[in-house]
Formats: C-alpha cells, structure tokens, sequence
C-alpha cells in the first residue's frame, strides 16, 4: 500500500514524477508568469530602494 515517489504541481496540485516542474503546458503558461511577475517585483523594490538610499544620502550629506 505504498506510494510511489511523487511530488504535486505547484499550480493545480496534480500528482506528477519528481523529474517534471509541472504537469501541462497550460500549468508551465502560469508558472512561466508567476515567475516573471516575481522577477519583475524584485526589480521594482530593488529600484525603489536605491532611490530611497540615493535621497536620504543626498538629503543627509548635502545638510
């Protein structure tokens, strides 16, 4: 009554072999633009943190 070795899709939580990221292309469409959006995202805050940086030096060093 053992289960094969398994892991699910992170998208839609179907049974899929260990060696596969997802289960379909529909599920690889959505996992390829969840990835760029956290891609997009990262960049983003990463943006906004250097121009926070960039200000308070300026607004500190310029005094």
């Amino acid at each position: 009554m053992a289960v094969d070795p398994h892991k699910h899709c992170p998208i839609c939580g179907t049974p899929i072999p260990l060696d596969e990221l997802v289960c379909s292309p529909d599920c690889q469409k959505v996992w390829d633009a969840r990835l760029s959006q956290t891609k997009r995202s990262r960049l983003i805050l990463y943006v906004v943190i250097a121009i926070f940086l960039i200000i308070w030096a300026v607004m500190t060093f310029m005094k």
